[in-house]
């Protein structure tokens, strides 16, 4: 299927990555620059498809990158990009690929440095070279968002702008056939987690409720198929999960979960997706602890519980007890460890020390707010909340907060 949405034109199906000659003679691009993992772009299929299509002379290539963008790859990128002055930029891969693509699309045309746009904040007010975006995996939804992360010396930054939305996503199921099982947990455990944390996000609305609730339950009902007995169905479920969760956190933006996660990956070499699913029913179990005295919802209480309700739908559960079950027995069938604890991070040091370098932009957009102290407590486990039934979840009396 095909559609137009913000300005963004979509192809999700299998084999749409055939799409790719029409979208050339759309753009009349003659000279594209290839933005590509390489190991992705040749087990996937997408290269002996795509030399089909593209002349070699036509095309500059730009591989090379490690996964999570680093500064220097953006730089290297922009450089290159510059050179080749090409009419289309393309992206295949996963998140690190696309979210490269966008950067070295939109920087080239700009005079300031990427570092400084990147530190400084610097609008990119000269816009984008046209983008398409192809992802190999099923999890970042990179392809549906206008932000981009990259590193700068081992510090995370998020460059956000309008601009860095691809005008065109191909979303083929069929080049996530290959990705092992591994990486098909941790990818699609990043999107069931962005998808849940868009529907309890302070910056939620209802159309990302909308985009996440659909998310969700694709990938709670798909997920473990599509790692461990994989089928064309259950791949394109994830395809169109991925994308859907890119598409509500586009809008409402990550929470608490995603801003401990960071820490996580960096020091104990946890994949992204499954370092945010460690905590995430633990999260959830403290936000139905929301109270008028520490609710960052201005729509208050009563909303956030209605929200916290809808997961407990989606998850098939009665109790929030039950949810976190359910939650902590999905990870458990990925081969992930479903808590810190089960990843070995368990000590009073190595626990304070996440709480301390937990991002404070995805923090302030969870709906319950927390101090160091009970940051601490939730990554101990101990929540100190009590099983909460389907029919408490929306208290009767519940003030705004």
């Amino acid at each position: 299927m095909s559609y137009d949405t913000h300005q963004q034109t979509v192809y999700l199906s299998e084999g749409s990555l055939a799409k790719i000659p029409e979208i050339f003679k759309q753009f009349r691009a003659v000279r594209t620059f290839l933005v590509v993992d390489e190991v992705a772009y040749n087990l996937s299929g997408a290269a002996a498809q795509l030399r089909q299509f593209l002349p070699p002379d036509a095309i500059t290539l730009f591989s090379g990158f490690e996964p999570n963008p680093k500064i220097e790859d953006v730089e290297r990128g922009v450089a290159k990009c510059r050179a080749a002055d090409p009419d289309l930029v393309v992206a295949l891969g996963g998140g690190t690929a696309i979210d490269l693509a966008k950067m070295i699309a939109s920087m080239s045309r700009h005079s300031e440095s990427p570092r400084d746009i990147a530190v400084n904040g610097i609008p990119l007010s000269q816009g984008t070279l046209p983008l398409v975006a192809v992802p190999t995996t099923a999890g970042t939804g990179s392809e549906s968002t206008h932000f981009a992360v990259v590193y700068v010396d081992g510090q995370k930054y998020s460059v956000a702008d309008p601009c860095l939305l691809p005008c065109v996503a191909v979303v083929d199921p069929e080049l996530t056939y290959s990705v092992p099982p591994r990486m098909t947990a941790a990818t699609g455990l990043d999107a069931f987690c962005q998808a849940i944390e868009s529907i309890w996000a302070v910056g939620s609305t209802d159309e990302s409720v909308a985009y996440a609730t659909s998310a969700a339950t694709l990938a709670f009902e798909h997920l473990a198929a599509a790692t461990n007995a994989p089928t064309p169905e259950s791949r394109h479920a994830m395809s169109l999960a991925s994308h859907l969760a890119g598409k509500a956190i586009n809008i409402s933006k990550t929470t608490l979960p995603h801003a401990i996660s960071y820490a996580i990956t960096a020091d104990y070499g946890i994949p992204h997706g499954a370092a945010v699913a460690t905590t995430l029913s633990s999260v959830l179990a403290y936000n139905f602890g929301v109270s008028t005295a520490d609710c960052a919802d201005q729509r208050g209480t009563r909303h956030v519980h209605q929200r916290l309700s809808l997961i407990l739908d989606i998850l098939k559960a009665a109790t929030v007890e039950e949810a976190c079950q359910h939650i902590e027995g999905l990870v458990s069938s990925l081969g992930c460890n479903p808590t810190l604890a089960a990843a070995g991070i368990h000590t009073d040091a190595s626990l304070r020390e996440l709480a301390s370098r937990v991002n404070a932009a995805r923090l302030s957009n969870n709906p319950r707010m927390a101090s160091q102290e009970e940051l601490l407590s939730l990554l101990q486990g101990r929540s100190n909340l009590a099983p909460v039934s389907r029919r408490q979840t929306v208290p009767p009396k519940a003030t705004a907060g």
